[in-house]
């Protein structure tokens, strides 16, 4: 156990937290939502922080989330544990849908829903285009600032075509992997350190 505790206090890295950068959960975070999570930060600043949860795919359809749209087979995640029982979306559809708010150099969030069901039904836009997430994880002002701190997180960055096609299953290993150094053996380390 005491060289697992050696790992994980590590010094987080260097990067701050902002709009269009990752969190990578701690290897032991036992959190529902949060465990082993990939959190893609759509906005952060004084107020507070928030994004959604990219590595959780969740068993429904699109089309039994939302079911009065056109048959659509795009892949639905748990976003995270506020507002539940609603849904949001990144993509890459740009400003082609009205009210789309840029989140890095290609990815977008939210922006008219009437619009976008209309895109589905015109077929503009591919499943590959967009992710929904139910609910989202939020942040107030200090709360994130407090847990980096804690080294809760691991900020990184990933290019938006990569992080578009990376499998959710592998991703949270896969990002810590690449970041080297310590922080490629926290992907190897078991969900129950007691197993290890």
């Amino acid at each position: 156990m005491k060289e697992i505790d050696r790992f994980i206090q590590i010094k987080t890295n260097n990067l701050k937290p902002s709009k269009g950068r990752l969190l990578i959960s701690e290897p032991f975070m036992g959190d529902y939502y949060f465990g082993r999570s990939v959190v893609l930060l759509a906005e952060h600043n004084n107020e507070g922080s928030f994004g959604v949860i990219m590595n959780k795919p969740v068993a429904a359809e699109f089309n039994e989330v939302l079911k009065d749209f056109p048959e659509f087979n795009a892949p639905v995640f748990l976003g995270g544990p506020v507002e539940t029982d609603s849904l949001f979306y990144i993509h890459t559809i740009g400003e082609n849908l009205e009210g789309a708010i840029e989140i890095m150099n290609g990815l977008y969030w939210g922006g008219d829903i009437d619009s976008l069901r209309e895109m589905i039904l015109l077929k503009t836009v591919e499943p590959k285009d967009i992710r929904f997430f139910i609910g989202y994880s939020g942040w107030s002002a200090d709360q994130l600032q407090n847990e980096l701190k804690r080294n809760s997180w691991v900020i990184a960055k990933v290019p938006r075509t990569k992080l578009m096609r990376m499998d959710p299953m592998t991703m949270w290993d896969k990002i810590l992997d690449n970041l080297g150094g310590n922080y490629k053996y926290w992907s190897k380390f078991p969900i129950d350190p007691n197993m290890n």
